[in-house]
């Protein structure tokens, strides 16, 4: 009965039936506590469910009508509708209290990301942003990307598989590999087109300073004219990586105190790019300090002095010929040995400067290792550069107390020829011998013009192969005479010149087009067992700044020639 009135109840009132639990008769004496324990009932999903459920309490029966006051049952209906049919209160996240610690956190977590972000990009744009950097030092009109699209077009895009991210990996490798070529060849046509001193796109400008007037002038033209010869071979077949060789000259007059000017005419007015074929050991004394005090490239000069040959080598001076110790050493080695002459028995006419010097020093040094170091007065006659006064040296000839039966002589051409001129009568059996700056061909000439037995039996050392043999070099040289300078005879001086030139010519082929200073001296450095068809290989090193240690023996015949001469 109370069932059934409820669902009256629950269809007339309320619209939706209760739940089948029924309350106890305690439960319904205290509406309050009655209440709260409806509001923790769970809330039914739907509607068939609930009417399928018991009610969450029964009302007391007391016959059809409820003896409870209408106040009451209306608050308890109330109640009811809301547990049942109100949502209910869901329960609020408890939210964290923001803290400096966590900005932080995130602050740090967001930088990370950023930077292997931005290293990603780096590594992977490096190889184009290396291109364009090349192109913009190239040239300002060379096309660039731009824009920031177009870069990042460029880096490789990520594949999934193995195959594909290695296939990636080498393109971009060989994309980087590319990069470098490019940005290494215009680097290097940056560096060709670097100002330097004396050297254009196509010019090189050398400087010589010899004696063109004066007593000693036929070495000085002759030596240019053996290196001009040189430079018009090589200009005439397009020069070198297409830059014209050109030769300056200025007169020293063989005396150093008009070197130091020479010098600085060619460095400053001339702007040259190196030294060629210098004249002379008193000029070089000067000449040699200036150069290296300015890096300037001393190559080639005419003399044999040690001054050029210091041991290490001076980084910028570099020798093609022998030194007068290794001349010297040869003929009176020859003097001795084939001639059978005692050491005693050999005296030395020299200039009185350190050409002079440098040939006696050679003497004495050959004499010593003849007599197993033992030290010997040697007998040295002096003259004057640049004059032709030997009767003091004749004088002292004369007086001297043990016969001599050899003079090495260290002289120019007209003193030797003076000399010469002034003893053959008095000593008719003396052997005369010269070291090469003297001017082989014109201490030749001097002497036919006194007479034969004036240049019959002169010996001079030479540092090049014979003028009249037919080695390759010689043919080469007399070609380019005929062709260039036709009239000129050949010469000694001007054939040492020729060849210094040629060798010259090859160490800046070798160089290759990027020329200065620094690297032409690696160049020569690294210039081994060049053939140029002189009888011997030229080769330079680190610690060998002399060509060829090679002398060559001739002597002067009666009509003016020189014939070979084996020293050994």
């Amino acid at each position: 009965m109370i069932d059934g009135n409820l669902k009256q109840f629950d269809r007339d009132v309320m619209g939706t039936p209760f739940m089948s639990d029924p309350i106890s008769n305690d439960e319904n004496s205290g509406h309050p506590d009655a209440a709260n324990r409806l509001r923790e009932q769970p809330r039914m999903p739907s509607a068939a469910q609930l009417r399928g459920a018991a009610p969450p309490f029964s009302l007391r029966a007391r016959g059809h009508d409820d003896q409870r006051s209408p106040s009451y049952r209306g608050s308890l209906e109330n109640e009811v509708r809301r547990q049942m049919y109100e949502p209910e209160a869901m329960p609020r996240p408890q939210r964290k209290p923001f803290s400096a610690l966590t900005f932080l956190s995130w602050l740090a977590i967001v930088a990370a990301c950023t930077a292997v972000l931005i290293m990603v990009i780096a590594a992977s744009t490096k190889p184009f942003w290396q291109g364009v950097g090349a192109q913009r030092d190239a040239s300002s009109e060379a096309p660039q990307a731009s824009r920031l699209s177009d870069r990042l077009a460029m880096i490789p895009a990520p594949v999934d598989d193995a195959a594909g991210t290695a296939a990636a990996a080498r393109a971009q490798q060989s994309s980087s590999v590319q990069s470098q070529h490019s940005r290494f060849a215009v680097l290097e046509q940056k560096a060709i087109n670097f100002p330097v001193r004396g050297v254009t796109d196509s010019e090189i400008r050398f400087g010589i300073s010899a004696p063109f007037s004066g007593p000693a002038k036929e070495l000085g033209q002759n030596m240019k004219l053996g290196i001009d010869a040189a430079f018009n071979v090589a200009n005439t077949n397009g020069g070198v990586h297409g830059r014209q060789l050109r030769l300056i000259a200025v007169d020293d007059g063989y005396e150093p105190a008009r070197t130091a000017e020479t010098m600085k005419q060619l460095y400053e007015q001339d702007q040259v790019f190196g030294i060629v074929g210098n004249v002379g050991t008193p000029t070089a004394v000067v000449a040699l300090p200036y150069a290296l005090d300015r890096r300037m490239l001393f190559y080639g000069a005419f003399t044999g002095a040690s001054l050029l040959r210091r041991d290490p080598p001076d980084r910028y001076v570099f020798n093609y010929r022998a030194s007068y110790a290794e001349e010297t050493d040869a003929v009176v080695r020859y003097l001795v040995k084939v001639r059978r002459l005692r050491p005693e028995q050999i005296a030395v006419f020299a200039q009185q400067d350190s050409y002079g010097d440098a040939g006696f020093a050679g003497v004495a040094k050959a004499i010593r290792s003849l007599q197993g170091g033992t030290d010997s007065t040697i007998l040295r006659l002096n003259y004057k550069r640049n004059t032709v006064d030997v009767d003091e040296a004749v004088s002292q000839l004369q007086k001297y107390r043990i016969p001599i039966k050899a003079v090495v002589m260290v002289p120019a051409y007209r003193a030797a020829a003076r000399f010469i001129e002034k003893t053959r009568d008095l000593y008719p059996s003396m052997i005369y011998t010269s070291v090469s700056f003297v001017g082989s061909t014109a201490l030749a000439n001097e002497l036919m013009l006194l007479g034969q037995k004036y240049a019959t039996g002169v010996i001079v050392t030479q540092v090049v192969p014979a003028v009249d043999g037919h080695s390759s070099v010689v043919l080469d040289y007399k070609s380019a005479l005929s062709k260039y300078f036709p009239g000129e005879p050949p010469d000694y001086v001007s054939l040492e010149g020729y060849v210094a030139g040629s060798v010259l010519v090859e160490a800046l082929k070798r160089n290759g087009p990027r020329l200065d200073t620094e690297r032409l001296v690696d160049s020569f450095e690294n210039l081994h067992d060049f053939d140029m068809g002189i009888g011997t290989p030229v080769t330079f090193g680190l610690s060998e700044h002399q060509g060829v240690h090679k002398v060559w023996g001739t002597e002067l015949d009666a009509t003016g020639h020189y014939q070979p001469v084996d020293l050994q």
